[in-house]
């Protein structure tokens, strides 16, 4: 496994979600995130905690590198990221997103705009994971085991 591989596409992956989650939140999903304001911090409160989803989230890059590093399957990068992007998508999608339609009273519209969000992001993200993600040579790797 190529760790300095893993740890560069976690940050690249994690700068390229700052601008991407911005887009998301800030210009595609603002009408619906106004229209159920009730269920949501002030954004006041909300920008005081960034730091605290910034920091969260680079971790959650570098678990998601390292995830994609260890099913790698040797296909084209972009390809086998974005695959793999799905998967996480819809894993939390299912384990985590839909949870925010059964607890909190927000509309089925949000909530659909909410999954649709964590699926794409993932595939973007893993397909930057994997453009830039490669294994280490079979002797380096080989060493490495030694």
């Amino acid at each position: 496994m190529n760790f300095a591989r893993i740890a560069l596409a976690a940050v690249v992956a994690w700068l390229v979600s700052i601008p991407v989650g911005y887009l998301a939140n800030d210009v595609v999903l603002s009408g619906l995130l106004a229209a159920n304001a009730a269920a949501l911090r002030p954004e006041a409160a909300m920008t005081a905690r960034l730091p605290i989803g910034f920091a969260a989230q680079l971790l959650g890059f570098f678990v998601f590198a390292y995830m994609y590093a260890k099913g790698y399957e040797g296909e084209p990068g972009i390809i086998e990221g974005a695959r793999f992007g799905v998967l996480v998508g819809l894993l939390v999608n299912c384990f985590g997103i839909v949870w925010n339609y059964v607890m909190m009273p927000i509309s089925g519209s949000l909530e659909v705009g909410l999954m649709a969000e964590a699926l794409i992001e993932p595939i973007v993200y893993g397909a930057v994971i994997g453009a830039i993600y490669t294994p280490l040579p079979k002797r380096t790797a080989e060493r490495a085991a030694i």
